[in-house]
């Protein structure tokens, strides 16, 4: 095993080997140690012996061995994803030791070593560090071989007994301890654990794959005196380990990564919590925490651009959030377009990591020539004080990522006050995905007036929902679980349906009116949305000129390009767009003008006080001075009284909406308004 550099591994974020004083420290007293160990070969070795009485031609193919053992390692699954390598070059490097003695075999450990760090291009600092602990473990193994079988370690033996080989798998041991207990020091300083907890991770893979090589080495030892043929005959053995070890890490990699991002999958998840809740435990401190994201609208990518677009995007923001995850953070995903990243600290440290986290998507990526806006929302939870188990970790994290957004907060911390608003919200939701697959949703119709005669010039469709058991639901309410939910798209195509047959209905009978029907923001950026209205118009035989579609300012501004191009395609069918609300967002009197929209709805909260309120009659005023000079339509919603009635009519407000004009009733009850309408009209009235 060989100090490697530090790489992001199976969405790992790993610290960069900047090493602190102590870390210095250790590689150094391990180099003067090294080197103390070559003086003292260097001063007892026979040289002349050592040149002349080495098997020369199984020492040359023992040393190729080594060699290339070393440039092509074994690569060994970690438990929690990842891998480490295993040189191979430890069995030849062994039979040296017995076969041309311990000279030789450091000698060709520094060579083969010294070429692996050339080829990978390793520092300096740490080709010298490989190099002295490689010569600390051949030394200990051949003073334990030379100790147990009574040979000078220095001297090249003569032949290897059947007998020399328990003393030489003993010595092998050993240097394969050395050589791990080494190198794990460095670990553990770099990533601030103990020496036992990186030891721990690896003590299976290692005790397992070493005894291989070490059986490989005393068989090489005993057969080497018959010369290389019979040395050949081990290339078998070792080219069957190699593709082993391949298979199975390949296996393991499979069975703990995201095959798409390269990422960590659920199984890596876990290990890595349960790896951190034991860890924080013994040191009794707080963590791990755990942060749960979801990409905002990603349905809509996948639909509009095709999946395989889509998972170019995935890649990017598992790239993304690698590079923003805190140092030893790791980042994996658990399937469509939810990803999770576990976290070292408190609750305060994870949030600041969770908003580096979504801060670190905030600009816009590049994707096959387009500019694409991802967003995404975080829940956060944090043991021990919301879980100390795996299971109810990611339960709570799960909850506080839904109340994230549901109230659009983007993060959320989990809080016991969630479960039971969750609780609800969840049967509620399971409720609304039955109703409106059972058609137990309807519309109501809220009359828009002339001001002028009193005729009706348009209605607004406004869904309504009675529980079976809890009675009147709330719109505001499930409106809201739908847009969070993905439901607010099966939920707005209902109510386009139905709200477009009454009015086919009512074109029938003669009466020609504009149809308002609301737009979530989220279906606003859904770039399929046109080729939708424009079937839904065509299914029941309704002029696109007929249906107003109403929009607010921040669904808009949430986001613009897409929202643009939305409303181009409405508009390009005939389709009416209106912003509705006007006044309560933040959209320029610039971007008023560039957007292509057909009418501005003033918002109740400045209508209702234009009596009372002298600033509210000045946005009134100015709204509709506006709205007609840029060509638009203007809508007064919210009028309760006569008083506010004749005040915008004076105004010059055409059409106005409320409860003085006309409450949200039945299509049925529409019906009767408009006999009675007639009727009047007929009779002069």
């Amino acid at each position: 095993m060989v100090l490697e550099d530090q790489k992001h591994e199976g969405g790992v974020r790993k610290p960069f080997l900047t090493p602190p004083v102590r870390l210095n420290i250790y590689v150094g007293i391990v180099c003067l140690l090294g080197a103390a160990a070559l003086v003292i070969i260097l001063a007892g070795t026979d040289w002349k012996r050592e040149l002349t009485a080495v098997p020369l031609w199984s020492t040359a193919f023992l040393a190729a061995a080594a060699i290339i053992g070393e440039v092509r390692p074994i690569v060994l699954p970690r438990p929690g994803g990842g891998a480490r390598s295993l040189s191979t070059s430890a069995p030849f490097v062994l039979a040296l030791v017995a076969v041309a003695g311990v000279t030789a075999a450091v000698a060709v450990q520094i060579i083969a070593s010294m070429t692996d760090d050339a080829l990978r291009r390793r520092a300096p600092k740490k080709s010298l560090f490989n190099t002295s602990q490689y010569t600390l473990a051949v030394l200990t193994a051949g003073a334990i071989y030379g100790s147990l079988t009574g040979r000078d370690i220095f001297s090249v033996p003569v032949s290897v007994e059947a007998g020399d080989v328990g003393p030489l798998l003993l010595g092998g041991l050993a240097m394969f301890v050395v050589n791990w207990v080494l190198v794990a020091g460095v670990v553990a300083l770099v990533m601030s654990q103990t020496v036992f907890a990186v030891l721990r991770d690896d003590v299976r893979n290692f005790l397992v794959t070493n005894l291989v090589l070490l059986s490989i080495g005393g068989i090489a030892s005993l057969i080497a005196i018959d010369g290389p043929i019979a040395l050949a005959l081990l290339a078998a053995p070792v080219v069957a380990a190699h593709l082993f070890a391949a298979q199975a890490a390949r296996h393991a990699y499979e069975a703990t990564h995201d095959t798409l991002t390269g990422l960590g999958n659920r199984s890596a998840l876990n290990h890595e919590l349960e790896k951190g809740l034991a860890d924080a435990a013994r040191a009794k401190t707080s963590g791990p925490a755990l942060v749960l994201i979801d990409l905002d609208h990603f349905k809509d990518f996948n639909d509009t651009l095709g999946h395989p677009f889509g998972d170019q995007i995935l890649r990017k923001v598992a790239s993304q959030l690698v590079e923003a995850a805190p140092e030893g953070a790791s980042a994996h995903r658990l399937g469509g377009d939810e990803f999770a990243v576990v976290l070292h600290g408190n609750e305060e440290q994870a949030e600041e990591g969770a908003r580096k986290l979504l801060a670190s998507l905030d600009n816009p990526m590049h994707v096959e020539g387009l500019e694409l806006l991802v967003r995404a929302s975080a829940g956060i939870a944090v043991a021990p004080a919301h879980g100390t188990d795996e299971e109810t970790l990611m339960k709570n994290v799960d909850i506080a990522l839904y109340h994230a957004k549901l109230e659009r907060d983007r993060i959320s911390m989990y809080s016991p006050d969630f479960d039971i608003n969750t609780l609800e919200r969840l049967q509620t939701l399971a409720d609304l995905r039955t109703a409106i697959d059972q058609g137990q949703l309807c519309v109501s119709y809220q009359p828009q007036v002339d001001l002028n005669d009193g005729s009706i010039v348009g209605v607004e469709a406004l869904v309504r929902w009675e529980h079976s058991r809890r009675g009147q639901v709330r719109a505001d309410e499930f409106i809201a679980l739908a847009e969070s939910s993905g439901l607010v798209a099966p939920l707005t195509s209902f109510v386009l349906d139905t709200a477009l047959a009454d009015i086919a209905r009512w074109r029938k009978q003669g009466y020609d009116f504009r149809m308002a029907v609301n737009l979530s923001a989220r279906l606003l950026s859904d770039l399929a949305l046109p080729s939708q209205v424009a079937s839904a118009l065509k299914s029941h035989k309704v002029p696109a000129s007929s249906l107003v579609l109403e929009v607010t300012e921040t669904g808009i501004l949430a986001d613009a390009v897409r929202a643009d191009a939305v409303v181009h395609g409405l508009r390009g069918l005939g389709v009416a767009i209106a912003i509705d609300d006007y006044g309560t967002g933040n959209a320029s009197l610039n971007y008023l003008k560039k957007l292509e929209i057909d009418e501005l709805k003033i918002d109740k909260s400045f209508v209702g006080s234009i009596g009372t309120d002298e600033n509210d009659l000045i946005i009134v005023r100015s709204t509709i001075s506006l709205a007609r000079a840029l060509g638009l339509r203007v809508v007064a919603e919210g009028i309760e009284d006569q008083e506010t009635t004749d005040a915008l009519r004076e105004l010059g407000c055409p059409i106005g909406q409320g409860y003085h004009l006309g409450r949200p009733v039945s299509a049925k009850e529409i019906d009767e308004l408009l006999s009675a309408t007639t009727s009047a009209a007929a009779s002069g009235l």
